[in-house]
């Protein structure tokens, strides 16, 4: 196997710092509101940075899902969109690329990643109590299979649960325990197996090829289908190559394609894959498509649109070519690294190795004085845009979902998630981040905790609204009023 790798640049100052190999053409104004206002937009938006206005934010590191820099040849091709309902030429241009980078024959387009989610789930689970082995959940996903009744396990290894760790892969599903769940629940109640690159909800952690090629080998003693989340599978492609001895000298396109060709399924948003709006199912199974095929005209459009636009999906023909050029996948991840590496030396404890997404805080040690009960990744999220103007996530028990008892259920990691969407910051603004975060986790004591005024039946974390439990924000503000004067 060869490859052409990421141009490697050593600086003489001995510095190790990511280059950027692109050049920005198009910039968008960015604000920097004072500290007061960005209180008051805390208040407004119920403390939950999902509701604060773009108007009131500075860095936009919530999510990196529909927020990556496209490309000029991504722009160019939106220009020349076949915008029939049916038989579009746009879309037969989508379905050449993922024939030639996913390796599946295959095509149906949704709207995003959560309508596949929603369209696998509808297909599959067919009564209650259905059982989903996965690496781990994602929010969405989670949803959509306990809305048809299903039920998930998560099935990592102890490693994954160790914050900070040089684990290479703590997104590998456990095969051992993932046998043992097959024979105790039965074949005919797991309608799938779910493996997701890479593991959002853990910090961004990737699986390897080692251990997707076990899983395989398990699925097929079974006669059980593997269902790939793909949404950040060249962020994932790009940490085998990097971390996997046997893959070292492979290219990104062999990566992927050994990913994707052990799936029987794979879906994905392309609001990450491919840096433009949009998602998809496919599969090389002809049995399998029909099975999916009446329910896109169902919840999403015409089978050669799926609810997105005709223009988008020109730019998701040209995104999934370019999620081959390892040189454009490793800008996020090296930039992530340095983010971390920066913090870490720093004295904040973060999720280690850094993974892909995003660089993610372990708010349940930087907040410790917090209980669960009060959400001390939610309140680390709210304390570090009033400082800062930087919107992170969380990614904590605010992002789970009560039990069917409607018992709160706690998350494994209280998370604050920055993420680095591709080619969108510059190392001076990533520099600011780690700047602010520093100074947060050195007045960390000052944070208080957070409770819900406003707590939806369903995927709280979006539309849910919560109030400080004390005057901690005002608190906050003094100590950045004595240490930091008029600046914002």
């Amino acid at each position: 196997m060869s490859k052409e790798g990421p141009v490697k640049i050593k600086f003489y100052c001995g510095e190790n710092i990511p280059l950027e190999l692109h050049k920005v053409r198009i910039v968008q104004k960015l604000n920097l509101v004072p500290i007061e206002r960005r209180l008051e937009a805390l208040y407004e938006g119920g403390f939950n940075t999902f509701r604060l206005s773009t108007r009131d934010v500075f860095l936009d590191m919530l999510t990196d899902s529909g927020t990556n820099a496209m490309s000029d040849m991504q722009l160019s091709a939106m220009m020349h969109a076949d915008d029939a309902y049916a038989g579009s030429q746009s879309f037969f241009r989508l379905h050449t690329a993922v024939k030639e980078v996913l390796k599946k024959e295959y095509l149906l387009p949704v709207h995003q990643g959560r309508a596949a989610e929603n369209i696998l789930a509808k297909a599959y689970i067919k009564k209650k109590g259905d059982l989903i082995p996965m690496n781990y959940h994602f929010t969405t996903a989670l949803a959509h299979i306990t809305q048809y009744g299903g039920r998930i396990v998560e099935l990592l290894y102890d490693e994954a649960y160790n914050i900070q760790s040089s684990h290479p892969f703590k997104g590998n599903l456990n095969v051992e325990k993932l046998e043992e769940v097959i024979k105790e629940t039965g074949v005919e109640n797991i309608p799938f197996i779910r493996m997701e690159a890479s593991t959002n909800l853990i910090g961004g952690q990737p699986f390897s090829i080692a251990n997707m090629r076990a899983v395989r080998a398990i699925a097929d003693k079974y006669g059980i289908r593997i269902v790939l989340d793909a949404s950040l599978l060249g962020e994932n492609a790009y940490l085998v190559i990097q971390r996997e001895p046997e893959f070292r000298d492979a290219s990104m396109a062999e990566v992927i394609g050994i990913m994707t060709g052990l799936s029987d399924i794979v879906y994905f948003s392309a609001r990450k894959l491919s840096s433009s709006r949009g998602g998809g199912i496919c599969t090389s199974d002809l049995k399998i498509y029909r099975e999916l095929e009446s329910l896109v005209p169902l919840f999403e459009g015409f089978l050669t649109y799926g609810g997105i636009s005709v223009r988008e999906i020109e730019s998701m023909a040209v995104g999934l070519y370019e999620t081959l050029d390892e040189t454009m996948i490793s800008q996020s991840p090296d930039f992530i690294a340095y983010l971390v590496n920066t913090l870490m030396a720093n004295g904040v404890p973060m999720v280690t190795p850094p993974g892909v997404l995003g660089a993610h805080v372990n708010a349940m040690q930087v907040c410790s004085h917090i209980p669960q009960t009060q959400y001390p990744a939610g309140s680390l999220a709210a304390a570090f845009f009033l400082v800062s103007g930087v919107r992170g996530m969380e990614r904590g028990s605010i992002s789970n979902q009560r039990d069917e008892e409607g018992n709160e259920t706690y998350a494994d990691m209280e998370l604050l998630r920055l993420a680095v969407p591709r080619r969108v910051f510059t190392l001076s603004q990533i520099k600011y981040v780690a700047d602010r975060m520093i100074w947060l986790n050195e007045n960390r004591h000052l944070i208080g905790g957070l409770r819900f005024i406003y707590e939806p039946a369903v995927l709280r974390f979006f539309m849910g609204g919560l109030e400080p439990v004390s005057d901690w924000p005002q608190k906050l503000i003094a100590k950045f009023k004595e240490d930091f004067g008029d600046s914002l």
